[in-house]
């Protein structure tokens, strides 16, 4: 099980997340996107359909009709209602229930740098998870740990 921890410093989750999706789907892996936050689901869901004029990525809401078809489904809960074995965690806030998925990317800013600080140390404990640590540099995403 890997898991990225990706420090967002220099965009916001909403210009981060497209391309996650983009690569997990251009992989042929389902993506699970969890946000306990309404609003923030609300702009993601709005953001992977513009955020790129050349660009279609499937995806909805759960609840919003057959989450089963969906490749990117958005949730508030860890709830893989498209089979998804792939997870986006958007909202800084870790949940173990992550750790029954292949791989985890979970995204945090620096209002959430010292939960993801608390859950990177705890999963070092965890036998069988690989932890990475990504960071915003100048020239892009660079592997820090």
């Amino acid at each position: 099980m890997q898991v990225d921890f990706y420090h967002l410093t220099r965009q916001p989750v909403t210009q981060v997340v497209p391309r996650l999706a983009e690569r997990v789907v251009a992989s042929g892996r389902r993506l699970l996107i969890v946000s306990s936050d309404a609003a923030q689901r609300s702009a993601l869901d709005q953001r992977l359909w513009d955020y790129a004029a050349d660009s279609f990525l499937p995806h909805a809401q759960s609840g919003e009709g057959d989450d089963s078809v969906q490749p990117v489904l958005i949730a508030p809960v860890p709830a893989a209602g498209n089979g998804a074995r792939c997870i986006l965690i958007a909202d800084g806030l870790w949940r173990d229930e992550a750790l029954a998925f292949d791989r985890a990317f979970h995204l945090f800013d620096e209002a959430s740098i010292l939960a993801a600080r608390a859950a990177w140390k705890e999963l070092g404990a965890h036998a069988g998870v690989e932890r990475r640590y990504w960071k915003q540099g100048e020239r892009g995403w660079e592997q820090a740990a």
